[in-house]
């Protein structure tokens, strides 16, 4: 079993705790002393770094949000001035000003450290060459995988998005055994490589895969590890973290979040912690970021985190599979929607790719839910009764998920939009205007 730094990996959870703890100590001393929008939101609360003993009086602290960043654009939120940083970073953000992250030279460490750890956790080492086509630039995937590949001595090949034909040709060409980019990238690749002709377990080295970017689903895993023949690991961060952050290691049961760069909480409807392996809100905290720091963040990802020690023999703590988010749930018909809920029973239905989109109408001023399934190739057939049959089925699953009635269309293998970035999943037509 190899590890990164095994001293740190393995440690017990009882020390872990206490470095913890010390870090958040430490933490919330900066922010409050640097910092006025947390001095300010402590001070109104009543509290002070010296009310910070344990775990339970942190958890008094007041949270971080999104609009946060949006109110602060575009670098309020920096506690570092400009001759410090060594590198600036902007997330595409959902609704007005885009999030702005700075990064020290140490910034920039702990993050290559962290994705270093996962990355040889899951079986990568310097002998790999890893095709990295998550974009680079603004975006934090291309180059926040790129220099981790590089602190454990593998060979990148930065090939970026786009150019799916040229990407596969690479593939072939070269001695390529690792692949980074977004879930519904590779199974384009894959799709495309059949149309090809290409064959990637006879053609290719490929054996790994790192998939993050966009929400993903487990039945969507297998389907793509089907599909290829390789090992795929989720990958979970923000730009408000460093970027892509955790990794999954070869057991494929929740991303190791490294208990000396993070700490997570998971919060109930009520904003109570929750048990252990309890799913809730995510909040979260991280211990050693100099330029952008997190103070209790409500990231708004729904999950559940396990400290039960992985059989890798890693002891840090492991965040499950996002079952979906508080700011993209739709609500229809009064009913809460999560597209993850969607992506799942679709991964769940042999006969259909992984490919989706959900449309939302105004019928009759009603709510209407419409979506667009991509069948497989091997499951093309001009027998219109055989296909309403296929058809009912999807839609009697969905509604036993959703408890509430949609409309399925099965259509054509690569019918659908194709996305080299983050897949966009949902179009919103309904109006409220009448």
């Amino acid at each position: 079993m190899a590890f990164w730094n095994k001293e740190i990996e393995t440690m017990p959870r009882a020390e872990l705790e206490k470095l913890q703890l010390g870090l958040l100590k430490k933490q919330v001393r900066t922010m409050y002393d640097s910092s006025k929008l947390i001095h300010d939101r402590m001070k109104e609360a009543g509290l002070s770094p010296a009310d910070v003993t344990d775990l339970k009086s942190f958890h008094k602290l007041p949270f971080m949000k999104k609009t946060d960043f949006r109110d602060n654009y575009p670098d309020k939120l920096f506690l570092k001035p400009y001759e410090e940083l060594v590198r600036v970073h902007v997330s595409s953000g959902t609704t007005g000003n885009p999030t702005i992250v700075g990064y020290t030279q140490k910034d920039m460490d702990d993050w290559a450290e962290s994705l270093a750890r996962g990355m040889v956790s899951f079986g990568m080492s310097n002998k790999d060459l890893i095709q990295n086509s998550h974009g680079y630039g603004l975006f934090t995937g291309g180059l926040g995988v790129h220099y981790a590949a590089e602190r454990i001595g593998a060979t990148v090949l930065p090939t970026s998005t786009g150019g799916t034909e040229k990407q596969i040709r690479l593939m072939r060409d070269l001695p390529v055994t690792a692949f980074a980019g977004t879930p519904s990238y590779l199974f384009h690749i894959a799709d495309v490589c059949e149309s090809m002709g290409v064959d990637i377990r006879r053609d290719t080295k490929l054996r790994l895969a790192i998939a993050g970017g966009e929400p993903w689903s487990e039945s969507m895993r297998v389907k793509i590890q089907n599909k290829t023949g390789i090992r795929v690991h989720n990958c979970y961060g923000a730009s408000e973290f460093y970027g892509p952050s955790f990794l999954e290691c070869e057991k494929q049961a929740g991303a190791h979040v490294w208990a000396d760069i993070c700490y997570m909480e998971v919060l109930d409807e009520n904003g109570d912690q929750c048990a252990e392996g309890e799913r809730g809100e995510l909040v979260v905290t991280m211990l050693q970021k100099e330029t952008f720091p997190l103070i209790r963040y409500r990231i708004g990802d729904i999950s559940a985190i396990e400290w039960e020690k992985c059989e890798c023999g890693r002891t840090h703590p492991r965040l499950m599979r996002l079952s979906g988010r508080t700011d993209d749930m739709l609500v229809v018909r009064g009913i809460n929607v999560f597209p993850s809920q969607i992506e799942s029973v679709i991964g769940e239905i042999p006969y259909l790719s992984t490919f989706y989109h959900i449309t939302l109408e105004n019928q009759n001023y009603m709510d209407a839910m419409v979506i667009e399934v991509e069948l497989n190739e091997s499951s093309l057939s001009d027998d219109m009764v055989e296909l309403a049959k296929m058809t009912r089925n999807v839609e009697e699953r969905l509604k036993s998920v959703l408890s509430i009635s949609s409309k399925v269309r099965l259509v054509l293998p690569g019918s659908l939009k194709r996305f080299e970035g983050k897949s966009q999943h949902v179009t919103d037509n309904r109006r409220y205007d009448w």
